[in-house]
């Protein structure tokens, strides 16, 4: 098996199957397998993926097991050279996947490899390309500089390397997890992609970004008005820092930690003025 990819879904039934559909189309004269990781959602996901999608293997939770945990239910079960993770919310090219496993092939030295993403207005989504969170470059980004963070440098029509996979488009060399291991499940969701990109770096992999295309409807399979995601995605920055900075001195590290405290506060504030409709 050449491709196995897995897509966690949660309450989003219409994008779900406006991303199988484009999936179908774009593994043409591939040998692949799709897997749907359903978190226990209230809507008919479930059932218009077992009733009209029969070609794809279908994993029911019982409970919302998050990003990192459910990925690694069906990445366990899959049996393939490469693994993409990918959002439900994604629309994905015809020739992404094809493009995107011929690098992967030709560069032993990829570990993983993100792509061109596309927000649903059709500008380009900066965060395909990402550096690591250092302290110094999140300092940076929280201050509103975020031309270090977000690679600007990189030409958007040529591969180049990166840090930073997004998780929405994770293209991953089954070898290269099998190393440096699956996602971290201590991240519920946010953060889990920064912690694979980074130990595949610390693993002596390269993390790639290349110009295939696919569309993401940010925020789609997430809700970012409520506090739940305040927390998770607040939850997921001190998690990881606590994983990799925790051995810098208490000077590096106390600013960092009021600084993500106080972003979680602001985005608090923000959503009560939303509610309250100040």
């Amino acid at each position: 098996m050449k491709l196995s990819i897995v897509i966690v879904s949660y309450n989003v039934r219409s994008y779900l199957e406006q991303c199988l559909q484009s999936v179908q189309k774009a593994l043409k004269d591939i040998e692949g397998e799709v897997w749907v990781v359903d978190n226990l959602s209230s809507d008919d996901s479930v059932e218009v993926v077992r009733r009209d999608y029969p070609w794809v293997h279908l994993i029911v939770n019982q409970e919302n097991l998050g990003f990192s945990r459910a990925n690694n239910l069906a990445i366990r079960q899959s049996q393939s050279d490469y693994v993409l993770l990918l959002n439900p919310d994604t629309i994905v090219a015809e020739e992404t996947l094809s493009g995107v496993l011929q690098f992967m092939d030709a560069h032993p030295e990829a570990g993983g490899a993100g792509v061109m993403m596309h927000n649903a207005d059709g500008t380009l989504a900066p965060e395909s390309r990402r550096a690591l969170p250092t302290p110094w470059v999140s300092a940076l980004k929280m201050l509103g500089f975020t031309k270090r963070y977000y690679m600007s440098h990189l030409p958007w029509d040529e591969p180049g390397r990166i840090d930073v996979i997004s998780g929405a488009f994770c293209m991953l060399r089954r070898k290269a997890i099998d190393q440096v291991g699956l996602l971290d499940e201590d991240f519920f969701m946010y953060g889990e992609d920064i912690d694979l990109s980074y130990r595949l770096l610390k693993g002596g992999w390269q993390n790639w970004y290349l110009p295939f295309s696919i569309v993401h409807y940010k925020g789609k399979s997430t809700y970012k008005s409520d506090y739940r995601y305040v927390h998770n995605f607040y939850q997921a920055m001190l998690i990881f820092f606590r994983k990799h900075y925790s051995h810098l001195s208490f000077f590096y590290a106390l600013p960092v930690k009021m600084a993500i405290y106080f972003r979680a506060f602001i985005a608090i504030i923000d959503i009560l003025r939303k509610k309250l409709h100040l």
